[in-house]
């Protein structure tokens, strides 16, 4: 390398996958279900989704903040339970 050669190092800090779970009770239907993993992909498009109806409770594995999936959840109508 000559003395006006440049090199550049790009290091790529990926964040650990968690799994978050969220009681939604607002959720009660087929069509609730999709809209939950829809919005949840919207977050976070390779995310893991599981919804159970039956609980009312969504299972995300993501690398993004639990706060980003609370919050669009809300906005598309199933607020999380305190």
């Amino acid at each position: 390398m000559g003395a006006d050669s440049t090199m550049q190092v790009f290091i790529h800090f990926s964040k650990e996958k968690t799994m978050i779970e969220m009681t939604l009770p607002d959720m009660s239907c087929g069509h609730c279900a999709s809209t939950v993993t829809q919005t949840c992909k919207l977050v976070d498009p390779a995310a893991k989704i599981e919804v159970d109806l039956g609980s009312k409770t969504v299972k995300i594995q993501s690398s993004e903040d639990r706060q980003d999936f609370a919050d669009a959840l809300a906005e598309a109508g199933y607020p999380v339970a305190a």
